[in-house]
Parts: C-alpha cells; sequence; structure tokens
C-alpha cells in the first residue's frame, strides 16, 4: 500500500503505520483475524507512538476477545446489512424464486421507514428495544393513506416535513418511470397549527416489521450479529375492524346504487357506475379479496349444481400467494353478465355514426375488472365506490371509520355467520382460517345466541315451552335446502324479509 508509512510490526499479524493520503499524523494499526485471510484496520486516534503501540496491543486482545465469545468483530450499519439483503432478494427475483415486485417493495421499505429508524445504528447494537419500540416510533413519524386508521394532530414543523418527504418520494419515482421532472415551486407558508394527518395502519407496521426482522435475520446467517439477536415475536398491536354494512344498510345501497347508474350522463360513466356497482353485488356475494378481484379473469368461472340440482356459480380466485374455489348463487353469474353487456353498450354508445361495430369476444384470459379501455383495473373503482357511499350516507361506519372496498368481504362473512353457516366451512370459503373468523366475527355471535345470553332476564321469554330451554336452542330446526344456502342477500332481497 503506497499510502502506508512509519509502518512497525508490534507482532506477527499486529502491524501500526500512519497514512500518507490524510492530513492529520495519527496511527492506525492492523489486526489479523486468527485462522482467517481477513485484517481489520482501526484508528488509533494518537500521534503518539508510544501510546500507539499500547493501544494496538488492546485492540488486538479485543478482537481475540470477540472472536471467543462469538461478538461481532466488524462494524455494520444496519443499512449496509440491509443493502446486502436486498441484493439477495434482487437476485432470487431474476431467478424467478419470488416475485419481480417483492423487491421494489423491500426497497421501498428499506431506505424509507427503517433506515430513518435504525439506518446509521450498528446492527450488533440493535436489541429488544429498539425492535419494540419501533411501532410507537412509526405512528409519530409517520403518516397514512387514508383516515379510516384513525387521525393525529401534528406541530407546522411536522407538517412541513412531512410535505418535504412526500414530494421527494414523488420526484424520486417520477424520474424512475422516465416523467419529465417538473420545475419546483415556489416554497408554500407554514402550515397551519392543528394540521391533523393519518395514522399508519397497523398492518403496514406489520409488513415493516417483518422486512426488519429478516434483515436481522441474514444478519444472523452472515455472523455479523449473534442468535440472541434474531427477533421473531412481533408486537401485538390492535386490530381495526372494518365495520360492516347491516342488512338494512345493505338494502338502501340497492335502491340509492340503482338511481345513481341511471343518473349519470356520458357512456363512459353510465359504464363506470355499472361496472361498480356490480361490482360491490359480486363482492358481498362471494367474500372475495381485492387483490383476488383484481386477478380474476373469465376463465376462471364456471357453473355447477349443489347436491339438490340448483344452479350455481364457482369461481376460481387467487391471491395472496395462494388460490383456492369458492361457490355462489346463481345470481353472480347474472352480475358478471351485466358488466359483459354494459361493454357492449358502451361500444355501441360511444360508436360514431354509422360506424361499424365488430362484435365483442370476451377472451378467457381477459380480467373481468378493467378500465373503461379494457386496462386491468388496479384501484377496482374505489373512486366510484366512494361515490356511491356518500350519496347514500353510508360512507363511515358505526364507528365513525371510512369505509374501503374490504367491508364488502366483511359483510359477507357476517350475513353467513348470521344464517348460521358453519364457521368451518365459511373459513374455507373465504381461504382464512377458523381462528380468525372466531377473532373477527365474535360479534355477530352474540346476536345469533341471544336466546340463551337474555335467558332468564325479565320481559324476556324463552321459545322453549313451560320456561324449559332446548337442549341447543341456539340451532333453529332448518330444511336441507336452508342449510344448503352459503350466499349472501342478492340484488333483490330475499321475500322473509320486510322493507
Amino acid at each position: 500500500m503506497a499510502f502506508v508509512t512509519d509502518k512497525e510490526v508490534l507482532k506477527p499479524g499486529l502491524i501500526i503505520f500512519r497514512r500518507a493520503d490524510v492530513d492529520h499524523r495519527n496511527f492506525y494499526c492492523r489486526v489479523k483475524l486468527p485462522k482467517a485471510d481477513r485484517y481489520k484496520t482501526i484508528s488509533l486516534k494518537t500521534s503518539d507512538i508510544n501510546a500507539a503501540r499500547e493501544k494496538a496491543f488492546d485492540q488486538d486482545a479485543d478482537v481475540r476477545f470477540r472472536l471467543k465469545h462469538d461478538v461481532p468483530v466488524f462494524n455494520h450499519p444496519f443499512r449496509a446489512v440491509a443493502n446486502e439483503y436486498l441484493a439477495t432478494q434482487e437476485a432470487r427475483a431474476k431467478r424467478v424464486e419470488i416475485s419481480k415486485e417483492r423487491p421494489k417493495k423491500l426497497k421501498a421499505v428499506i431506505e424509507g421507514a427503517l433506515n430513518a429508524y435504525v439506518g446509521s445504528t450498528q446492527v450488533h447494537l440493535i436489541g429488544d428495544e429498539l425492535w419494540a419500540g419501533y411501532p410507537a416510533w412509526r405512528r409519530e413519524n409517520g403518516a397514512g393513506r387514508n383516515t379510516r386508521n384513525g387521525v393525529r394532530e401534528v406541530s407546522a414543523e411536522q407538517a412541513a416535513a412531512l410535505d418535504a418527504r412526500e414530494a421527494a418520494a414523488r420526484a424520486k419515482a417520477m424520474e424512475a418511470r422516465g416523467f419529465k421532472k417538473l420545475r419546483p415551486q415556489a416554497a408554500a407558508t407554514a402550515p397551519a397549527e392543528g394540521r391533523t394527518v393519518a395514522f399508519i395502519s397497523d398492518s403496514t407496521i406489520r409488513f415493516e416489521m417483518s422486512i426488519f426482522g429478516a434483515v436481522m435475520n441474514y444478519a444472523i446467517k452472515k455472523r455479523y450479529v449473534p442468535t440472541s439477536q434474531r427477533f421473531d415475536e412481533r408486537p401485538k398491536l390492535k386490530t381495526m375492524r372494518r365495520d360492516e354494512f347491516t342488512l338494512e344498510e345493505y338494502r338502501h345501497l340497492h335502491t340509492v346504487g340503482r338511481s345513481w347508474v341511471k343518473a349519470a350522463i356520458r357512456p363512459s360513466s353510465t359504464w363506470y357506475r355499472t361496472v361498480a356497482y356490480n361490482f360491490i353485488l359480486i363482492m358481498c356475494n362471494t367474500g372475495m379479496r381485492p387483490s383476488e378481484a383484481k386477478n380474476l379473469r373469465w376463465r376462471d368461472m364456471t357453473t355447477g349444481t349443489d347436491r339438490e340440482g340448483r344452479e350455481l356459480v364457482v369461481l376460481f380466485v387467487q391471491g395472496k400467494g395462494k388460490s383456492r374455489k369458492l361457490v355462489a348463487p346463481k345470481s353472480v353469474g347474472e352480475y358478471f353478465g351485466r358488466i359483459r353487456e354494459a361493454t357492449r353498450q358502451y361500444r355501441r354508445d360511444a360508436a360514431k355514426e354509422g360506424e361499424t361495430i365488430p362484435e365483442i369476444v370476451f377472451r378467457p384470459e381477459d380480467r373481468v375488472f378493467t378500465t373503461v379501455t379494457g386496462e386491468p383495473a388496479k384501484s377496482l373503482y374505489k373512486a366510484m365506490i366512494e361515490d356511491l357511499l356518500t350519496k347514500a350516507k353510508l360512507r363511515e361506519g358505526a364507528s365513525g371509520v371510512p369505509r374501503s372496498t374490504y367491508c364488502f368481504r366483511h359483510t359477507y362473512a357476517t350475513f353467513r355467520l348470521a344464517e348460521g353457516v358453519d364457521v368451518y366451512f365459511l373459513a374455507e370459503q373465504m381461504g382464512t382460517s377458523v381462528k380468525m373468523i372466531e377473532e373477527h366475527y365474535g360479534h355477530v355471535n352474540t346476536v345469533k345466541h341471544a336466546d340463551l345470553l337474555l335467558q332468564g332476564m325479565s320481559s324476556w321469554e324463552p321459545h322453549a315451552a313451560g320456561g324449559e330451554v332446548a337442549a341447543d336452542s341456539t340451532k333453529a330446526k332448518r330444511t336441507p335446502r336452508a342449510k344448503a344456502r352459503t350466499a349472501e342477500p342478492s340484488g333483490k332481497p330475499r321475500r322473509r324479509y320486510k322493507s
């Protein structure tokens, strides 16, 4: 090394030296790791040769102690380890072991929240306190995308910092996509005091902590940290339950939805409203996840019959890395038919006078839920659904939290449980676990088992004659036809319900 001067060998594997490429005259030492072709260079921060010798021997002893007790020898900031981990995931994506989108999500989290939290921290110094403190730090320093997770008030300085961070992220995204760089806007006035921002959702925090944990596990694998720094247990976070629709709200949504579709003026508006309206009916009658609806193609739909010969629709859905078949009533097939007919009608209405309209063919591989131009509907008609819910005065649920597309899945589960569908069959239909159903929909059982809960209270008379309680009064006598029902109320309310 040409820049090494004043070199002195203190013992085999330990030297001190000065560097010619720096302005100061302080000494450095280089320690060779026993039984390895690796070296560690350390600044001794002194220009006195005697002090440098003493410190060099101390550093040599420290390295040997670390090796003996399995303590990391080299310093590794979390940022560097995370980038190493990210490189391994990008290599996996190239080998098609994971999706190509996965490394992009990892990079966004690592370069964003995680680096801001522990990016410069040496990875061997990250312990239980930093791990468990992440959710609270994230909630206090981040801003969510919607208000269903609640809101918090921020200071003018925090608001300005959040705005600057959002603007930088937007500019970076535009540059990555090849968009023309916009001219910087004039500095805005300081945000007013009392501004509120949405909380980061718990699901986002869980996802980020899974990446946090994956980076730490990678550090263990590389022997940067001991196995005691494996964080398998996730801090328990509160669950924000999305409000489902009651039966009365569901009927009201139908009534407003039909008039909302008819009120459209332009052909494209009519198409979007028709598709969004029938999308709601399909989601409430199948229990699909939004991600599964995005992936749905025309080939994924078939028809069948149950044991009593009644027609039903069978859907093959894919999402969350899994696939399954679910069943739906015949009416769901009619809703899909309305979407096809709305597309044909739009082409006729949008055609120029005298223009010949070719027959529209829905190919098996085409997606079901698209934009008016045929592109995949990434937002699943979010703006249209919010507009309909606002007009129906159903935008917010009983808890005051704005409803999202996921509420249709919750509505499906609530209605099915209220109808007495076995929780095991419902879990299979919805592609989830019995435990999740029991945890998230216990409130339905309170109403379903009201006859038991209110037994013996004043003004409450049990159904059993002579005050005797039947062996299982929660199970009403049901015909085989009633037991086989597994679908949501359709666009037309069932006859037994009276408005």
